[in-house]
């Protein structure tokens, strides 16, 4: 299970829902394509595995569960789209600067309808905005909106509206921040969006648990939904007023599929498809031998860290309170590091579908660092020892594992999310025995993935270590997860010179449109953060899909220009 970190879009999750195809036993060792033949045959019904149940709470504006967005993928759409570069090109949206990093004016296509009849306008992008900033709002993302002026003023209930949003048409909106920041447009919230005339009768504190985004949920996409198995399935129809076009398949069934068994599932014809996977099912996809089923992988956004939660944090006022001592000294997260074997680990748990990460930034992204100017932390038991034994944690009873430097029991508390997965314990338990090699005597704990989640958004006082992977978006500033105060920073971590690096990076003032001072602070932030480790990289993971031999016109790769609407099964 994956939670979504990054906006402007969101749309890296739409991304996932194209897959591919071919002819022939694909062997396991053979490298992967990324997109499917081509054709022009219309209906049928697709049917699509889903290896995580959804919240329910089927809008990615208000949930930040991946599998909710997934879902949302095939009845939304984000109005703009990434290019190769993964940078943002105009789609169902054009933008033109006003005055760079301060005012934009955003233009949208006109003759797009809602799948309820009614036309979308740029009323719905102005009500979805106000939404996030409305001070009932309960998701992740009011930092999206935060710097738009006026939005501080509407989350804490002194304003009605965003006043840096001004409308001026039907189709058209000026936007002004409140500060000059590099990634106004990389960082604005461009969907997929609320409709105004849909939900403006519920109340934002509402609009989560109402039937109207859980049951009957409406977007202006290909296909439109028709009923919704609460956990279990969403059924989806072509929408024909679709703005592109009539949409090539008459129906799309989503089934949520234990992972244990999709690939039975799609052998014996029960599903076409399943995306974002794992590289388990995708090697015994591989391993099928009937030449049926095909996987397709792509460098992806996603990754995953061990954090370590280091202060007390206040939710309602986000307030980071008083220091959690048991992990500050970034030695002793050093030597846990540096006793993790990740190339063996990723190999069994991930079937190699990934790769050691040494940075808190994906290699795909343009700001990301080399490999080679970061320390790799290799696997080293030995170093790991003789770090501990520096640090005073010593085995002083003889029974094998290490005291604190006082003399007192040291028990390292690890927590990772239950679910399907079956490498979910496994490899937690690897985690465990990599550590108590070197005498860190490890608790592991498996947590429901919606206790997980709260539990960390709250800072609660048993939430010491924990395993995370994030969902990347187009933007790569890693400030909301890594910056002071942030409702995503769910380690709570308080560092000035981090801090600094981050705010430099936005500060138009400093940066302005120059990508190349951008990145040379950001690599400073990579060094920085390679050597403090507010949590341990683990590893980036490729963006996986299997689809059987019928599937055509699907390519996963970043700035494809395939769309939902022309996936087509022959």
């Amino acid at each position: 299970m994956k939670v979504i970190c990054k906006y402007l879009i969101l749309l890296l999750v739409a991304v996932l829902v194209l897959s591919a195809c071919g002819k022939g036993k694909q062997d396991e060792n053979s490298k992967d394509l990324s997109k499917t033949e081509t054709s022009n045959h219309k209906g049928g019904v697709l049917n699509v595995g889903l290896n995580a149940a959804p919240s329910g709470t089927l809008s990615s504006v208000l949930s930040s569960d991946a599998s909710d967005s997934a879902v949302e993928a095939y009845y939304n759409e984000s109005l703009i789209k990434l290019d190769k570069n993964m940078k943002p090109k105009p789609f169902i949206a054009s933008w033109k600067d006003i005055d760079p990093g301060k005012k934009i004016k955003f233009t949208i296509k006109k003759g797009i309808k809602w799948q309820d009849g009614n036309e979308f306008k740029i009323d719905d992008w102005i009500y979805t905005l106000n939404v996030l900033a409305d001070k009932d709002y309960e998701g992740s993302y009011f930092p999206i909106v935060e710097n738009i002026e006026g939005a501080k003023e509407k989350h804490e209930g002194k304003a009605d509206t965003i006043s840096g949003l001004k409308k001026l048409d039907d189709y058209s909106m000026e936007v002004t921040f409140k500060e000059k920041k590099v990634n106004y447009l990389e960082g604005f919230f461009a969907g997929p969006l609320l409709s105004k005339k849909y939900l403006s009768d519920v109340a934002v504190k509402d609009l989560a648990k109402s039937d109207k985004i859980r049951k009957h949920p409406i977007g202006i996409g290909p296909y439109k939904v028709t009923k919704v198995v609460q956990g279990e399935a969403v059924q989806l129809e072509k929408f024909n007023d679709y703005w592109q076009g009539k949409p090539s398949l008459d129906k799309i069934n989503l089934k949520v599929i234990d992972q244990t068994q999709i690939v039975k599932a799609m052998k014996n014809g029960e599903i076409d498809m399943t995306d974002s996977t794992t590289g388990s099912i995708a090697q015994e996809a591989k391993k099928s031998g009937d030449g049926k089923l095909k996987v397709l992988s792509t460098p992806g956004t996603d990754y995953s860290v061990i954090g370590f939660v280091s202060h007390d944090y206040d939710k309602e006022k986000n307030k980071t309170g008083a220091e959690r001592p048991k992990y500050k000294e970034k030695e002793l997260r050093q030597a846990m590091l540096y006793a993790i074997d990740r190339k063996k680990w990723i190999k069994a748990f991930y079937q190699g579908y990934g790769k050691e990460l040494n940075s808190f930034v994906p290699s795909i992204h343009w700001i990301a660092a080399d490999q080679k100017d970061l320390n790799n932390y290799s696997y080293d038991p030995e170093k790991a020892k003789k770090m501990l034994d520096k640090l005073g944690y010593k085995d002083r009873n003889g029974d094998g594992f290490r005291e604190d430097p006082n003399g007192k029991p040291f028990e390292i508390n690890l927590k990772h999310y239950s679910g399907s997965n079956p490498t979910f314990e496994p490899r937690t338990a690897a985690i465990k025995d990599f550590w108590e090699k070197v005498g860190l005597k490890t608790n592991v704990k498996m947590v429901e993935f919606g206790k997980y989640n709260d539990d960390l958004a709250s800072a609660s006082k048993d939430m010491e270590v924990y395993f995370r992977t994030w969902t990347g978006g187009s933007d790569p500033d890693p400030s909301d997860l890594y910056h002071t105060d942030r409702p995503q920073n769910e380690m709570r971590t308080t560092d000035k010179t981090s801090d600094k690096l981050l705010d430099d990076a936005l500060d138009f003032n400093k940066v302005g449109n120059n990508d190349k001072k951008r990145k040379e602070i950001y690599l400073e932030w990579q060094k920085h953060t390679n050597e403090v480790l507010p949590a341990l990289p683990i590893v980036q993971l490729d963006t996986i899909t299997v689809v059987n031999d019928k599937v055509r016109n699907v390519d996963i790769s970043i700035g494809s220009d395939k769309d939902l609407y022309q996936i087509t099964k022959e």
